[in-house]
């Protein structure tokens, strides 16, 4: 791989900026190619067909630009879309699930993790099955929760009404299983309301949870397939170039999820 070519990274919306902002802390001086698919968001109600064909696109955007490695951002995609992507792919495709099982199995002291995403991604079973391969004695209780994406992109990310919707939600996780001492936020969304999630999960619960955020799982793993050819030695900042299929609020929700300023979108058509 050559220094020089950027890491692409894909998502079915702006959420995958938080995948883009963890690997800028990570790698800074990477260049970086953002595509978020958000004329067809959200792929987590899509069927696995849909989100496959969709996915495909994604990635023959990329590796139009010439990307040295891919990033799968959306969890939807990388459960039911990943083996198709690598077949297709002459590049290394890094997807959310794995990163994020890793992380939580070091994570977690008692073998009982939760995990929270979209209806696709809990519907998979992916992170199930990611989890139990790696240690079969692995409990795993997965809950859908689609009300924290409009949270997130409304930025109501730390207030009563998403305290409110925090409760409910692992109210249940916990009502399925007490012991959950690790939870994996699996969507780019949820890392907004990291905070608010730490401390319902913990009063629920009587006791420190721990939290794993898949987007700074992605961007260890990122660098650990990179090796030694990475470029976060340069005096300067790597780019980062951004595209989506429609642009509509993004000059309001990126910032939210990036944690700066985007200069522009470019709308493409895929």
């Amino acid at each position: 791989m050559n220094q020089r070519r950027p890491i692409g990274v894909f998502d079915s919306g702006v959420g995958g900026l938080t995948v883009v902002r963890a690997l800028r802390a990570r790698l800074p001086g990477e260049d970086i190619v953002y595509l978020g698919d958000t004329a067809r968001v959200p792929y987590g109600s899509k069927s696995p067909r849909t989100v496959e064909r969709y996915s495909l696109t994604c990635l023959q955007f990329l590796l139009a630009h010439d990307v040295k490695l891919v990033l799968i951002a959306c969890n939807t995609a990388s459960a039911q879309a990943l083996p198709a992507l690598i077949a297709a792919s002459p590049v290394p495709v890094i997807g959310a699930v794995d990163p994020g099982a890793e992380s939580a199995l070091a994570a977690s002291t008692g073998r009982r993790v939760g995990v929270i995403g979209t209806l696709g991604t809990v519907r998979s079973g992916a992170y199930e099955r990611a989890l139990t391969a790696r240690d079969p004695a692995t409990r795993v209780t997965a809950l859908a929760c689609p009300l924290l994406v409009p949270l997130a992109e409304e930025g109501w990310v730390d207030d009563d009404v998403a305290a409110a919707v925090a409760r409910r939600y692992l109210t249940e996780l916990f009502v399925r299983d007490p012991d959950i001492d690790t939870i994996v936020l699996g969507c780019t969304h949820y890392p907004l309301l990291r905070d608010v999630l730490a401390r319902t999960a913990a009063a629920l619960a009587g006791r420190p949870i721990a939290i794993v955020d898949s987007a700074s799982a992605m961007a260890e793993a990122a660098a650990q397939a990179l090796g030694g050819d990475v470029t976060d030695r340069r005096a300067h900042a790597g780019a980062l170039a951004c595209f989506a299929t429609d642009i509509s609020r993004l000059d309001e929700l990126a910032p939210r999820f990036l944690g700066e300023a985007v200069t522009s979108f470019e709308l493409v058509d895929l």
